[in-house]
């Protein structure tokens, strides 16, 4: 039996040589760990709309979308997702804790001090690889 395939968008939002990543709440599926801000495309949706909601709803910001940074295929126990990372950036707000456990801005240096979701890892290390 094929499983179903779950679009899913998430934004690499850049300050200086910064960027944000969000704590997963601890009752959720993969609680704690670390991501990049995003979520599942809906229905009628395009990715480029879906990453914007997701932001609103879970930062409270408004981004724009850029370029594709990464496409990546992850199959999880509960789920296989087709994810799709953006380069965004934000144009108004300031990123509100709404519906994560934390939210934090890192360097590149930084990221093997956080836990973050196995989805994310080849995102990690091409960013650490500075291959792009």
């Amino acid at each position: 039996m094929e499983k179903k395939v779950t679009e899913v968008v998430a934004a690499l939002i850049w300050d200086g040589d910064r960027f944000l990543i969000c704590q997963r709440p601890a009752h959720k599926a993969r609680g704690l760990l670390w991501e990049f801000v995003g979520g599942k495309v809906e229905l009628g949706e395009s990715k480029d709309q879906a990453l914007a909601r997701e932001c609103r709803e879970e930062l409270a910001v408004t981004i724009s979308v850029d370029e594709v940074f990464m496409e990546i295929d992850h199959d999880y126990p509960d789920l296989n997702v087709h994810l799709t990372l953006f380069n965004a950036a934000i144009i108004e707000g300031t990123p509100q804790m709404i519906e994560h456990n934390d939210i934090q801005w890192i360097t590149v240096t930084e990221i093997p001090q956080y836990e973050f979701c196995p989805a994310d890892k080849e995102i990690l290390r091409r960013l650490q690889s500075k291959a792009w």
